[in-house]
């Protein structure tokens, strides 16, 4: 046990690393440390790193300063998918004392004892092939909202894509210790759970369990008011799932869906799993339908290959899908993936410019989606951020609106009445009643 001790943690990327970062941290406080913020000393500052972002060798050197200017005599422990991509070039940045691949950073602990402080940091980490285990975990640093994750690793090996290098082949636990995790959600104060992974649409591979059967149990918990399913490949995101999820009162009627690009030359060449023809129809079943179900799409701007005529078909592709907001990454060049093979590279300045013509089409299709649903009636789970005295929630079709801070209302469901956008863009509404404790 380690009474008396403090950890701190920061966590960069996805609701997966959060979620693990959660599991992390409980290990910790069962062993007798307390979680403090990441600004405030601590003894050990533990660092959940992001292979996907750009900069992930500047941003954990930033992280590690920050962490030794409050506490220079305070372990710095690396671990999360940059850990595993490149742990002897993370040892060796200054301040960091211990580096832990895939399998390793869920047993942090079990190093804490035989640490020092030395010039060189040490890498405990396994060739990512013989990363087999899957490790539940759920996030519990908000009251309103837990990431569940249900699924790890990819099998899929996108050109552009490190995380299979990263994170391993897809694996899952079953439907069974899934529930049990989700169960003690269920116990916790959170009203909605976002069911996370690399590949979540790939739950049970390798087994007769799918990713509809889980949802099918899932649905089924109380004590878990929402449900929200986050990026689901196109390909798996069947027509029963579609369906199964237009009919319940759990599940909401929000899909993050990647796309990556509308050009169908493009997705081959990225060695996507589907063309865009299987992703118009996705688009169009949910839409037809759940009319007000809100679609988030993933877009990879400036891949190699994509000229003037390519970017303007995937753009045009967009503008005419009913989808609702773009989350736009412009590519960036990654070790060891085979776009690097692809001589026609695109200018940076090209990328940026195409990325800034989509992040505008974004806006205007936010703004639209918005816009079509004033004058209608739905429920908010309010949230305990007070910003100069407002306060957000989400509906159920992730439209956020505001109203005066209320501690009441925090982490409460309430039906509402979207009257209008305010200058932020956001959406004022009027209570109806209120419907969940």
């Amino acid at each position: 046990m380690h009474p008396n001790k403090k950890v701190a943690f920061y966590t960069l990327g996805c609701k997966l690393n959060f979620s693990e970062t959660s599991s992390i941290a409980k290990s910790f406080n069962e062993q007798g440390f307390a979680t403090v913020d990441f600004s405030e000393f601590a003894n050990c500052y533990v660092i959940n790193t992001c292979s996907v972002t750009d900069n992930a060798d500047k941003k954990c050197r930033n992280i590690v300063r920050k962490a030794l200017r409050t506490n220079p005599e305070g372990y710095v422990i690396v671990v999360g998918c940059y850990a595993q991509l490149k742990p002897e070039e993370i040892k060796s940045i200054e301040g960091v004392d211990l580096v832990l691949g895939a399998n390793e950073k869920f047993n942090a602990l079990d190093y804490i004892d035989k640490l020092e402080k030395k010039t060189e940091g040490i890498a405990l980490y396994d060739k990512i092939g013989k990363v087999k285990e899957f490790f539940p975990s759920f996030s519990s640093g908000d009251r309103t909202r837990s990431f569940l994750k249900i699924q790890d690793g990819c099998d899929y090996f996108c050109a552009f894509c490190t995380i299979p290098l990263a994170r391993g082949r897809s694996r899952s636990n079953t439907i069974e210790a899934t529930l049990k995790t989700a169960r003690e959600v269920a116990k916790s104060e959170a009203k909605e759970v976002v069911l996370t992974g690399v590949n979540i649409g790939d739950f049970g591979k390798g087994t007769d369990e799918t990713f509809f059967d889980l949802v099918k149990e899932l649905d089924k918990i109380e004590g878990i008011d929402r449900f929200r399913i986050s990026s689901i490949e196109p390909n798996l995101l069947s027509d029963e799932i579609i369906s199964y999820v237009s009919d319940s009162q759990r599940f909401v009627p929000h899909f993050h869906i990647p796309l990556q690009s509308g050009s169908d030359k493009l997705l081959v060449n990225m060695r996507r799993k589907y063309l865009s023809d299987l992703y118009r129809n996705r688009v169009k079943l949910i839409k037809d339908l759940m009319p007000n179900a809100c679609i988030g799409v993933d877009v990879i701007i400036g891949f190699p290959g994509e000229t003037d005529e390519e970017f303007q078909t995937t753009f045009d592709f967009l503008k005419e899908l009913d989808v609702s907001y773009l989350h736009v990454f412009t590519y960036s060049e990654r070790d060891n993936t085979t776009a690097l093979r692809i001589e026609e590279v695109v200018p940076l300045q090209k990328r940026n410019e195409r990325s800034k013509k989509l992040r505008i089409l974004s806006s205007k299709m936010k703004r639209k989606f918005y816009e079509s649903q004033i004058g209608t009636e739905h429920t908010v789970l309010w949230e305990a951020t007070n910003e100069d005295g407002f306060m957000n929630g989400f509906t159920e079709n992730y439209v956020k609106v505001t109203t005066p801070f209320d501690q009441e209302k925090v982490n409460k469901i309430e039906r509402v009445y979207l009257e209008k956008i305010n200058g932020d863009g956001n959406v004022i509404a009027t209570v109806l009643e209120p419907i969940s404790a």
